[in-house]
């Protein structure tokens, strides 16, 4: 498996497994599926805000992507991003969602961040291990707060410090 920064043409991957993790699963909140022009309008944001969009292949095959972004609007939490990691079901458990996020956490090292955020439903237990296991730790559990598939979800966030010296006056 390799990561790497993600192309336009790679947009279309990643449209099908957005949109199939919208209709499957509650890794995305969303109901319905989105278009291209969502897509795009994503990619190019982040791009705009000098955000890494990682793409994982395998095989020569897309198979999954994270990326990050800002955590909250305020200038207070500049030094902190949320981030997102999607791998293909076929895939689950073989390592990409764990070199994809190990890449993030360099990325947002590497342009001065702080803190690394991350919101996963409470009933994605391998999730929460990986997080876990790639030093995240619990920070807070919001109790219903969302909902799909006819069920209330809990939100769990997450969070790994990523220089814990530095202090704030001397960025």
């Amino acid at each position: 498996m390799i990561v790497r920064d993600l192309v336009e043409s790679d947009l279309p991957a990643l449209l099908t497994m957005h949109n199939d993790a919208i209709l499957t699963s509650t890794a995305i909140w969303d109901e319905t599926p989105v278009d291209m022009s969502d897509r795009r309008r994503w990619f190019e944001g982040r791009r705009k805000s000098c955000y890494p969009v990682l793409a994982c292949e395998a095989d020569g095959a897309f198979i999954g992507y994270a990326s990050f972004g800002d955590f909250r609007a305020r200038s207070g939490y500049r030094f902190t991003v949320e981030h997102s990691v999607y791998v293909s079901r076929q895939y689950w458990r073989r390592g990409a969602a764990r070199l994809l996020l190990g890449v993030l956490i360099e990325r947002a090292r590497a342009i001065g961040k702080h803190a690394m955020i991350g919101g996963i439903e409470a009933g994605n237990t391998a999730s929460l291990a990986l997080h876990s296991a790639m030093g995240f730790e619990i920070c807070g559990r919001l109790p219903q707060v969302g909902a799909k598939f006819g069920r209330w979800l809990d939100l769990v966030y997450m969070q790994r410090l990523l220089d814990d010296a530095r202090e704030p006056s001397s960025v």
